[in-house]
């Protein structure tokens, strides 16, 4: 597996040297982020290890530039000292895939970021074009639409949405949607909140009927124009 890591703290990335490099990973290292960038850019990584804090362009900039100009969907498993709710849905919005809060377990990281790397290969299975109401996805492009309009999500947000709509009109329960996105290691926190939170600012917020629904204390369902009210 090739990681590439992009952090500007040397004790965080002799660390991460030490633990991986033994267990058979290629790490690539960048201190700044235009410097990751640039390696990011020349190369093709299973995964971004991304500090949030980074001089020169910092990690939320250079996850979105990943996203947008260079037009990678490698996964990003995003590092900060900040852990609010708000700090979380910046990192999600910016296109990262997966959170985790300095000081972390390296062992924590690797089960992250393995899950990341499993999800991402597993995401090219189908390409089937999903439907419900006025939003389409089709599986294979990553292409999603609301009343003809393009929706960005981060690689998360595309799991959740393809698992809804699948089972749509249906609920999905919490504990489907986490085994889909972790499997066996869905974390100790709300970072299914943060992604529904996220996935529902992008489906929902732009648009006058919502279509995310919670369902409470149970799960979350999809729902289309006719079912609306």
């Amino acid at each position: 597996m090739r990681i590439l890591i992009i952090e500007d703290n040397p004790d965080i990335v002799a660390n991460l040297y030490g633990f991986l490099e033994p267990k058979g990973y290629l790490l690539d290292s960048a201190a700044n982020g235009y410097g990751g960038l640039a390696l990011a850019a020349q190369n093709d990584y299973d995964a971004v290890v991304l500090d949030v804090m980074l001089p020169g362009l910092n990690g939320l900039e250079l996850c979105q530039k990943l996203r947008g100009e260079l037009r990678k969907d490698t996964p990003v498993l995003m590092l900060t000292a900040r852990d609010t709710l708000e700090d979380k849905v910046a990192g999600f919005d910016s296109g990262a895939d997966d959170y985790l809060v300095k000081p972390f377990s390296l062992v924590e990281l690797e089960v992250r970021l393995k899950a990341l790397v499993r999800r991402a290969r597993g995401s090219h299975a189908s390409n089937a074009v999903l439907v419900v109401g006025d939003l389409t996805f089709d599986t294979d492009t990553f292409d999603v639409k609301r009343a003809g309009r393009a929706l960005s999500l981060t690689k998360t947000g595309y799991t959740i949405l393809k698992l809804l709509m699948k089972d749509a009109p249906k609920v999905v329960s919490r504990e489907q949607i986490e085994h889909e996105v972790w499997g066996d290691n869905p974390p100790d926190s709300d970072a299914l909140r943060v992604h529904i939170h996220a996935l529902r600012q992008a489906l929902d917020k732009p648009f006058p009927h919502p279509m995310l629904r919670t369902i409470s204390g149970i799960g979350y369902k999809l729902v289309g124009p006719d079912e609306q009210g």
